[in-house]
């Protein structure tokens, strides 16, 4: 306890260093996942392949990946691009499958409803779609993120600053203090973002948690149209 109390500033710098890895990895993982989960419901026969293709990824080792990356990027091994590129294939990973779900559950006829009264296609998707499918978006991102935070500490090995290396340093010179700082710093961090995204999800999707007659008029009347 005490080596923790004397390395206050240090913990607290590797935490802003972890998530300067692992928040970029999150969003560009969401950004990418949508028309990639779009694209695969829209066209069928590709759903498969594309979603399976993608799940494979995650079997990829990411020890191996951190090392191979800078060969194809051309950057060194302890740029941390290589770490945030990693991360982002990982997550891409695991919500892909998650995207694609989401939005093939928006059920057919609020799609026709919606464009019955106007919507076109881009309107359609982001006005009704999408909405729709937040709060299973927001499962699969919550996944992401703390799979993303854990994974991160595995950088450390390579020499990349993260809470991972209070793991490595902690080994390496017996302190029992830095392991434990370490993991439980990991997990803490990856408690408060999946919680901050539970809020996030309430603040932009208050129709999720709000009784019937207080939803979004666009969603019910869609609804409406479509019974």
């Amino acid at each position: 306890m005490s080596w923790i109390l004397e390395n206050l500033d240090t913990i607290g710098e590797l935490t802003l260093m972890h998530l300067a890895l692992s928040l970029p990895a999150v969003i560009i993982a969401f950004l990418v996942s949508i028309p990639l989960a779009w694209g695969a419901n829209r066209i069928r026969r590709l759903r498969e392949p594309v979603l399976t293709g993608t799940g494979l990824l995650y079997a990829i080792p990411s020890l191996p990946l951190f090392i191979l990356l800078p060969a194809l990027i051309g950057t060194s091994v302890r740029d941390p691009l290589n770490v945030v590129i990693a991360l982002s294939i990982f997550g891409l990973a695991l919500m892909v499958r998650s995207a694609a779900e989401a939005l093939d559950a928006v059920a057919d006829d609020v799609r026709t409803s919606a464009t019955a009264i106007g919507f076109s296609g881009l309107g359609r998707f982001f006005t009704v779609e999408l909405p729709l499918a937040g709060p299973a978006l927001l499962a699969g991102v919550r996944v992401v993120c703390v799979s993303s935070i854990s994974l991160v500490s595995v950088s450390a090995v390579l020499g990349v600053s993260s809470l991972g290396s209070l793991f490595t340093d902690g080994f390496a010179r017996n302190i029992i203090g830095s392991i434990v700082a370490g993991i439980l710093m990991t997990v803490v961090l990856a408690l408060i973002c999946d919680l901050l995204l539970v809020l996030a999800g309430r603040l932009l999707m208050p129709w999720n948690t709000k009784p019937a007659s207080k939803r979004s008029p666009l969603l019910t009347r869609a609804r409406e149209v479509a019974a």
